[in-house]
């Protein structure tokens, strides 16, 4: 084996240099006219104050549940493995919650850039958004192939080189990809939660009702739908790949780790050198963006990201060649080995093919091509040049109503091709990890194959574009607050039209990037269940069984439920924002007029305690679900043999093909009905029609799918397995 290790670190200092060097260079930019800078320092103070208490809320819940898990698990198996697992929650909390922080900071200080930018130059605004969002993507990205990187040497990288130790070296990390989901949840809930109630607040009244544009300084909520931006779709996204990228790494080091005496600790390092690799081939993709002032800003992205693709790929498959290779110098007898088959388990380990690492490399390519597809698939439904979009903005002549369930058919018809892709990518890298011939005994009845790790190859092929893919979606609230403030600062002509392309390019860019995440999920889900099962000790969940097919009935209902909490309080928290924004055109009729300025912050306020409030009990749920379903089955059994772990399993399992599915709905279609009103707007006589109107409340009732459950389905998904995973000793 060929010593990549170093690489790791070295990808990780370079990712947050150049996060550095972007971030100065976004800073360098003008800053704007006084009524830019004013604007922006209003929408900074929100987000601030927003941050401020969410995390506060957010610290507490995971402080209790980091006691809880340490307690458990020390009496579960013994006090250092407890300590442990609460040590990596806790640093997987911190490193989720800065990511979402870093996530809001660049975003509330690009946008006014981005504003002042588009004064000058079309290329220029653009370069200020995108590189404003490779801060994030660069540095949250190195943030978590870091942390990973930094518990696996601390908690013993090397050490005790057997299958079994290495195991439950990296079974003790689990607790860092559960912290990463825990606070992403509740960052992406809370956030998703405030940017769409004080959007919807913003458009029903200042559209609907006083018929003023949509970021005209007059509406009271304006500021409060800026700031959303920031702290929903950047805090949130960027929390949310956090623990993506933290998640699959350690499911991946799983099953890596139970291919030792194939691999040794190639195969665990293999997920880390692979992020790396994808790190390095992001900042180039980043570097190489510019554009021509006539060209659409998608062609410009869109070719970062071809680059990127090309030379993650390469990467990927110098990694493989590295180290996949399977070793005949190992010093492991298979009979002998404290972890083989032994002779009580017949065979030893069969010998791998000699071209194990090209098809663990086909396995890659087929994660990478999944990502494109995904793309492509999302940018056809979700971007106004084709079919969907024009579809529903025809349909919105005859109303809302039709608009309404245009939109929503879009967002059914667009889970079967993601569907198909994602089935394509499992059932391919299986078979190419089949064609391996690798066979690990890990008990006298469980028998790892090559295949499933193929399905992690895969994964990580998928992931190693993340930190691109994080400053395409970053990008897309940085334009948006760039057009709302253009718009407040009284900014027209061709500047205004200028943002205004850049504004309908970040909402594809948001779109895409949530289809990404979604089958980044899918697949990273079906890698974590792979590692539960090995975990739990069980060998498969038999849906026959009636305690079993309960567990998975729990977990579809866990799903629909918490998007029916999540949406639910984007309604409630929507109705005390427009209750406020009415209150303030009443008591100051001269906000209209332009006379008096609104109260700002009082919306801002008002929207904040409501977000804070409404964010629990949907996160509570998801948490406390699978814990009630793995410790209810421990003891209430009444199938004979039924495996302790058996019941939850199914819950991970078919809850998480219910939240990808659902997940595809929601964020389609909410991604359609929003750049169909877009599309509206963009016509000769659009503002201002009844059709308008129509997209407007088609936009509305998409917000809270697109930007609140939606999204926060991706993190359950992921949550599940995680929490599972934690969950795991506690139910053998």
């Amino acid at each position: 084996m060929v010593d990549l290790s170093i690489v790791i670190p070295i990808a990780g200092a370079a990712a947050i240099v150049t996060a550095a060097y972007l971030a100065r260079y976004v800073m360098k930019q003008d800053a704007g006219s006084e009524r830019i800078q004013e604007v922006a320092d209003a929408i900074r103070e929100g987000a601030r104050a927003f941050m401020r208490r969410q995390y506060r809320t957010i610290a507490i819940i995971a402080a209790i549940l980091a006691l809880v898990f340490a307690g458990a698990l020390g009496v579960a198996r013994d006090l250092g493995s407890g300590a442990k697992t609460a040590l990596a929650f806790a640093l997987g909390s911190a490193f989720s919650a800065i990511s979402g922080y870093i996530g809001m900071y660049i975003s509330i200080r690009a946008n006014q850039r981005c504003a002042a930018a588009a004064q000058s130059s079309y290329n220029a605004a653009l370069k200020t958004a995108l590189r404003g969002g490779a801060v994030s993507g660069l540095a949250i990205v190195a943030m978590s192939l870091l942390g990973v990187s930094l518990l696996y040497y601390v908690y013993g990288w090397g050490a005790n080189a057997t299958r079994s130790a290495q195991t439950d070296v990296i079974l003790s990390m689990v607790g860092f990809g559960f912290g990463a989901s825990l606070v992403a949840l509740f960052a992406q809930l809370g956030g998703g939660i405030y940017t769409k109630a004080a959007d919807v607040g913003a458009d029903l009244v200042g559209k609907i009702e006083k018929g003023i544009p949509e970021d005209d300084p007059r509406n009271p909520a304006v500021i409060a739908d800026l700031v959303g931006d920031n702290v929903g779709d950047c805090a949130g996204r960027g929390a949310d790949l956090f623990e993506s990228t933290a998640a699959e790494n350690i499911g991946a080091m799983v099953l890596g780790a139970a291919l030792f005496p194939y691999f040794g600790l190639a195969g665990i390092l293999f997920p880390l050198v692979a992020r790396a690799f994808g790190l390095i081939a992001s900042i180039v993709g980043v570097f190489v963006v510019s554009t021509r002032e006539e060209e659409a800003p998608m062609r410009a992205l869109n070719r970062g990201y071809g680059v990127t693709t090309i030379i993650a790929a390469l990467f990927f498959g110098l990694a493989a060649f590295l180290l996949l290779q399977p070793s005949t110098n190992l010093g492991i007898d298979p009979l002998t080995d404290p972890d083989g088959p032994g002779p009580l388990l017949g065979n030893p380990y069969p010998v791998a093919s000699s071209y194990t690492w090209l098809y663990y490399f086909g396995c890659g390519l087929v994660g990478i091509v999944a990502a494109l597809l995904f793309i492509y698939i999302t940018q056809y439904y979700t971007e106004a040049r084709f079919r969907p979009v024009k579809d529903i903005a025809k349909a919105a002549e005859t109303g809302p109503a039709t608009d309404v369930i245009s939109g929503f058919s879009v967002g059914l018809e667009a889970t079967a091709l993601p569907a198909l892709t994602i089935m394509g990518a499992i059932l391919l890298s299986f078979y190419l990890g089949e064609l391996t011939g690798i066979r690990v005994h890990v008990t006298a009845s469980f028998t790892l194959g090559g295949g499933l790790f193929g399905t992690a190859v895969a994964t990580m092929g998928m992931l190693s574009t993340a930190a691109y893919i994080l400053a395409m979606d970053t990008f897309g609230p940085i334009a948006d607050n760039a057009a709302g403030i253009v718009e407040m600062a009284g900014i027209s002509g061709s500047v205004r039209k200028q943002m205004d392309k850049l504004d309908a390019a970040g909402n594809t860019t948001k779109a895409l990037t949530k289809g990404y995440a979604v089958g980044s999920a899918a697949l990273a889900a079906f890698l974590l269940f792979s590692a539960y099962l090995e975990a739990a000790g069980i060998t498969s969940v038999d849906l026959a069984k009636p305690e079993v097919f309960v567990g998975g009935i729990a977990g579809v209902a866990l799903v629909f439920l918490f998007s029916a909490f999540a949406i639910r309080s984007v309604g409630r928290a929507a109705w005390a924002i427009i209750k406020d924004v009415r209150a303030q055109f009443k008591e100051n009729p001269e906000i209209m007029t332009g006379a008096k300025k609104p109260d700002y912050g009082r919306s801002v306020d008002i929207v904040t305690r409501a977000a804070l409030r409404e964010m629990v009990v949907p996160g509570l749920l998801a948490v406390l679900t699978p814990i009630a379903v793995g410790l209810a089955f421990k003891y209430v059994r009444v199938t004979p043999g039924l495996a302790a772990g058996e019941p939850l399993g199914a819950t991970l399992m078919v809850g998480t093909i219910a939240g990808v599915i659902l997940a595809l709905v929601l964020n389609t279609g909410g991604g359609a009905w929003d750049n169909a009103k877009k599309y509206v707007e963009s016509l000769p006589a659009g503002k201002g029609t009844e059709q308008h109107k129509a997209t407007v409340v088609g936009d509305t009732v998409g917000d809270p799918f697109k930007d609140t459950a939606g999204p926060s389905l991706h993190i359950l998904v992921k949550l599940l397995s995680t929490l599972t995973l934690v969950l795991a000793p506690l139910l053998k």
